[in-house]
């Protein structure tokens, strides 16, 4: 039930923000909208901790800033690498583990690889993902396990 709660909580204030609509009418639809969709959600069975992950939300408070920071480095890096023909580009793919226990986890480990300038995550078989990497330092960075193992802490379970 609260995760239906939530679910209602989240829909309408994405919905708030978006529309930039705040007439009584407007948002008696809209909340009513929001119900709706809850009620769906949970008649479909799509209302579960993988597709509606609340329970995460405190962790991401730390992982979003640190996959940001890793983002802006990528990007940098990419950057230079295109303004300054000398620096290396040694294209590769690359087989790495997930630690992560669900599809949940190896999902947002994929996903994280790919947002990073320089990696992009192109096959996921069970807990083995194959990443193009652009250099042969994002390579090292990813092989290093880092990024894998602060998804694994995000879902909680050891990593």
């Amino acid at each position: 039930m609260s995760r239906l709660f939530s679910l209602v909580i989240i829909l309408f204030g994405t919905w708030l923000l978006w529309s930039g609509i705040y007439q009584p009418l407007t948002i008696g639809f809209g909340v009513g909208s929001c119900l709706f969709v809850a009620w769906l959600a949970s008649r479909m069975g799509i209302g579960d901790a993988e597709g509606h992950p609340v329970h995460l939300i405190p962790k991401l408070i730390l992982y979003i800033p640190w996959l940001v920071w890793a983002i802006v480095k990528a990007n940098i890096d990419v950057a230079r690498r295109i303004l300054n023909p000398r620096l290396p580009i040694s294209p590769r793919m690359v087989k790495v583990k997930g630690t992560q226990r669900d599809d949940l986890g190896r999902v947002i480990y994929a996903n994280s690889i790919t947002l990073t300038p320089g990696t992009v995550t192109v096959d996921l078989q069970g807990d083995e993902l194959t990443v193009h990497a652009l250099t042969a330092e994002a390579e090292a960075d990813l092989l290093t396990g880092d990024m894998d193992g602060r998804v694994t802490r995000l879902q909680g379970t050891k990593g």
